[in-house]
């Protein structure tokens, strides 16, 4: 089996040693260089062709995200970030990195190392199969003409690796009248609600984190917390969030298929459910559910896909009733609800 060639970039000499340390106890990774500035980095990348990158945000004579933004058009490579609980990691991805993982400050050596093996490991081996470019950076124009009352209306849409631009492409597109929207994107806690405050300056309507007892109302879009499961509810007649429970299912807390399985269960067909990019399977089980129980479902298709893959397992098992391009979801959403 061919290994993924890694290059470490990092100003700490200690902190880039103990990732190459742990990095290489995986039999499928081999770090083949290191820098300590993106000037070293550019060197190694034409040097060495990493398959992958990590790469610190906070660096000497240029940052982190700075470097993306010149290196990408040029020299697209999978990049993961570590980082801090800060929120230029959404600059970060948004310039073109594939991924992050929260540097953990309150950690020992030995559980900072098993953290490496784990969550960085995992997240290198995603991010060599990512196609990069598959976002382009569209102007878009206003979804036009209205929509039928939202009365009992709900769109549920879940994403991975790649979601948290994904989603930003559909959600800068809402308007004021699009019905209530709950979103599962993975996502450590912390950094959800800075998604959410980010998402919320830059879009029309509302964007917030979500707690207990938030109502689904027209014009908002609630953000599950990173550490909380998040369901739908029916109270009367109106839809609010219970965001209960660590434990994780398909693999993830906050997973999409609690979320989908939840809108399943309370909306039926007045729900659409939305599946994005992202590795491996999560919310396509919960998807089939949604289109089982009556609701319209909407799949993100491979050649706009960071990673193909929850899209593809929902799209193999029949959950998905609609494939498109990330930039034509609003509308085709839009659509649905005027049918």
């Amino acid at each position: 089996m061919r290994k993924i060639k890694v290059l470490v970039v990092d100003d700490s000499i200690l902190f880039r040693n103990l990732l190459v340390q742990n990095l290489e106890q995986d039999p499928g990774i081999e770090v083949v260089a290191q820098a300590g500035d993106p000037y070293e980095a550019r060197d190694a990348i034409l040097k060495y062709k990493p398959d992958v990158m990590t790469l610190d945000v906070e660096m000497p004579r240029m940052s982190g995200i700075e470097f993306l933004r010149k290196l990408m058009p040029q020299y697209p490579i999978p990049t993961v970030v570590i980082s801090a609980l800060d929120a230029s990691v959404f600059d970060a991805l948004e310039a073109g990195a594939v991924d992050f993982v929260n540097k953990p400050s309150n950690m020992d050596r030995v559980q900072l190392g098993q953290f490496l093996r784990q969550e960085l490991v995992t997240k290198i081996k995603i991010a060599s199969t990512a196609k990069l470019g598959q976002l382009k950076k569209v102007d878009v124009n206003p979804v036009g003409g209205g929509i039928a009352k939202p009365d009992g209306r709900l769109i549920a849409i879940g994403a991975s690796t790649g979601g948290t631009e994904a989603i930003f492409e559909v959600v800068k597109q809402f308007r004021r009248d699009i019905p209530g929207v709950v979103i599962v994107q993975h996502m450590p806690p912390g950094f959800t609600k800075m998604y959410a405050e980010r998402l919320n300056n830059q879009c029309t309507v509302s964007v917030k984190e979500a707690e207990t007892g938030d109502r689904v109302l027209q014009g908002q879009v609630l953000i599950a917390p990173g550490d909380r499961q998040m369901r739908v509810v029916k109270v009367g007649n109106m839809y609010q969030v219970e965001c209960r429970g660590t434990e994780k299912v398909s693999g993830h807390c906050p997973s999409v298929d609690v979320l989908f399985e939840s809108v399943a269960k309370v909306a039926g067909n007045k729900a659409i459910g939305v599946i994005l990019t992202g590795m491996g399977a999560d919310g396509s089980k919960g998807l089939l559910q949604m289109r089982k129980a009556g609701a319209q479902t909407i799949g993100q298709n491979e050649a706009t896909c960071v990673v193909y893959g929850m899209p593809k397992v929902a799209y193999d098992i029949g959950a998905v009733q609609y494939q498109t391009g990330i930039t034509a979801v609003t509308g085709k959403i839009y659509s649905l609800l005027k049918a």
